[in-house]
């Protein structure tokens, strides 16, 4: 029953408790004056009767308000989900006659579709695909759009809210929907499977709810770095977007850290994961970014750099993320080789007309052993490491064809097709001391020397012993060959290979550690990282560990941002175009090998675009 104010009577006195007139003015005056709000009427199954908006405005924005807070008092069930359902309904409905509260309202069809599905998702991670399905009873259509294009049945959702992502960092813009991460197993049907993660292949994506011109709800997830803003009750609005999630939820999955580690002692956990993986599908257009992790170590440190590229929206158009996985307990040539097999088999599969843009121009970032790992790739060594190694010329070894022909590769090497840009990090291009420690000595020890090409040095040093440097004859003969061996400063090959800089053309950047001053990041001395004719150099006052540097990561933002349209530029001098300083034109500030005022990114630089995101460490 409706209370009304009787117009007669201006104002309610108290009264013998017989009469019902006071307390009718009482609950007039209060539904006249909004002093409070009646409770929103709610039937057994959770869906809100005829009193939800049997105020003056039946459908308007402040009914289904009231479903939100009634829903926000309940404990997580499928009725207080067909509570937010109808929040989502009421308010839609209510926003073509209500202007005014647009914005009010739009917000509050997110705030019920995301506390809807956030517990729905929790609750059915699994299972999900496009077609009908039913949540808290309710028949829901559900549409998924712009997924990758190697995902095979239904999908696992889980809410961006519960990845864990690294401290400090911000990779999120805020946005209609709720972050989500798609995932599905690893595809077996076509060859291009091996390309991916076996954690499995995941992608981001934003979810909500709203209703169709049916009436009936529809669950949307979309892919909110390729969607245009999306259309929510006749508003415009951008969907959620969380660069890092999906990332670091297949990372929590992997057991990449321990095998990393382990594959330095021959552990073949690493080895059977040896390749190259993509992050995201193949885009033919876009520059590869390949990363290459260090000793004893795995691609999952790239994650704040990986999540920099993506949250950047110019970047994420213009690049692809890459990430190598390899044993670190092999010869340093041999690794450097083993690389090079694993970009080819990706082309393989990739490009097998070898005519795709992207096969024309990659940059290579490399950190620690990876560094000097991506060095070698770009460089022409002539004769210069075969030289440190033999007495005879390459066309005058003596062995099977098989061993020849896996020396000559290892030894006689080219930039890689394509290699244009480089970025060293913490490379010990002039080898680390701790080789040579006490450390080192144990280390040497213990890092396992299964390499099949180190017993191809081994059969040839054994049956022509005249062919080899006499002060490498018995570390061929016994195998003692590792990583750790060829990161010594006086090893023959390494201290040949220092001086071999990239080719001409090749652009590169090195990026420096000197903690506290002390002329090394703890591990490579400053000494050792730096090269000359670098087109920018960057030296910080941090540790080893320069992958989740923020200064460090800036950097290389910066560098990817100068080289976006930039061509290969083939015949050109290494270092052409350096300013007086060894700083190319534009770099920020004037970096040199140590320096009081590193060159630091402003900020300010970023754009200011609506869907940029800015990433804080």
């Amino acid at each position: 029953m409706r209370a009304e104010r009787n117009p007669h009577r201006p104002g309610c006195r108290h009264r013998a408790r017989s009469n019902p007139w006071p307390w009718l003015c009482l609950l007039g005056a209060v539904l006249v004056t909004g002093c409070t709000s009646l409770p929103v009427e709610v039937d057994a199954s959770g869906h809100a009767g005829p009193s939800a908006g049997a105020d003056a405005s039946p459908g308007s924005v402040d009914a289904a308000l009231k479903l939100a807070r009634r829903a926000e008092l309940l404990p997580d069930s499928p009725a207080r989900t067909r509570l937010l359902l109808d929040c989502i309904r009421i308010a839609q409905a209510a926003l073509p006659a209500a202007e005014s509260a647009s914005d009010v309202g739009v917000d509050l069809i997110g705030r019920c579709s995301d506390q809807a599905l956030l517990s729905e998702f929790r609750r059915r991670p699994r299972g999900w695909s496009d077609g009908r399905t039913t949540i808290a009873g309710r028949t829901v259509d559900v549409r998924i759009v712009g997924t990758s294009r190697m995902f095979r049945g239904a999908y696992a959702i889980t809410p961006a809210w519960d990845v864990e992502l690294p401290p400090g960092w911000n990779f999120r813009q805020p946005g209609f929907g709720l972050p989500v991460v798609l995932r599905t197993d690893r595809c077996v049907d076509d060859p291009r499977c091996e390309l991916y993660p076996a954690e499995g292949i995941y992608q981001w994506a934003t979810a909500w709810i709203e209703y169709g011109e049916d009436g009936s709800p529809v669950l949307h997830v979309v892919d909110p770095a390729r969607s245009d803003p999306v259309v929510v009750a006749g508003r415009s609005v951008h969907p959620y977007f969380d660069a890092l999630s999906f990332y670091q939820l297949g990372a929590s999955a992997s057991r990449l850290p321990r095998q990393g580690v382990y594959g330095l002692i021959g552990g073949r956990g690493i080895g059977a994961r040896a390749g190259v993986y993509l992050l995201q599908d193949y885009d033919p257009d876009r520059v590869p970014v390949v990363m290459i992790h260090g000793l004893g170590s795995n691609p999952i440190i790239w994650s704040e750099l990986s999540g920099a590229i993506w949250a950047d929206p110019a970047l994420r158009e213009s690049y692809q993320v890459i990430h190598v996985v390899f044993q670190t307990n092999a010869p340093l040539l041999i690794s450097r080789l083993r690389v090079q097999h694993y970009l080819d088999r990706m082309w393989m599969l990739l490009d097998p007309e070898q005519d795709d843009p992207a096969r024309g121009k990659m940059i290579v970032i490399g950190h620690s052993l990876g560094g000097v790992v991506s060095r070698l790739l770009a460089v022409d060594s002539g004769t210069t490491l075969w030289d440190a190694a033999f007495t005879v010329p390459p066309d005058r070894l003596e062995g099977s064809a098989e061993d020849v022909a896996g020396i000559r590769a290892t030894f006689l090497i080219k930039p890689y097709p394509g290699a244009c840009a480089l970025i060293l990090l913490a490379a010990p291009h002039k080898g680390s001391p701790r080789a040579t420690s006490l450390t080192g000595r144990i280390a040497r020890l213990l890092v396992g020397r299964r390499a099949p090409e180190i017993q191809a040095l081994r059969r040839v040093a054994d049956a022509y012993p005249e062919s080899v440097r006499p002060e490498l004859l018995d570390s061929y003969r016994l195998a003692r060959l590792n990583s750790i061996t060829t990161l010594q400063a006086m090893q023959p090959v390494r201290r040949a290979g220092e001086a071999l800089l990239p080719a001409a053309g090749i652009r590169y950047h090195t990026i420096a550690g000197d903690l506290d001053g002390q002329g090394s990041d703890g591990v490579v001395p400053l000494e050792s990282s730096l090269l000359p004719g670098a087109h920018s150099t960057l030296v910080v006052d941090a540790g080893h560990t320069l992958y989740r540097n923020p200064e460090a990561i800036a950097r290389i933002i910066w560098i990817l941002r100068e080289e976006q349209g930039r061509r290969c530029d083939a015949g050109a001098e290494a270092g052409q175009g350096l300013d007086r300083n060894g700083a190319s034109a534009g770099t920020p500030g004037s970096p040199r090998a140590i320096n009081a005022d590193r060159p630091r990114i402003d900020p300010a630089s970023r754009s200011s675009r609506r869907d940029d995101i800015e990433v804080q460490p």
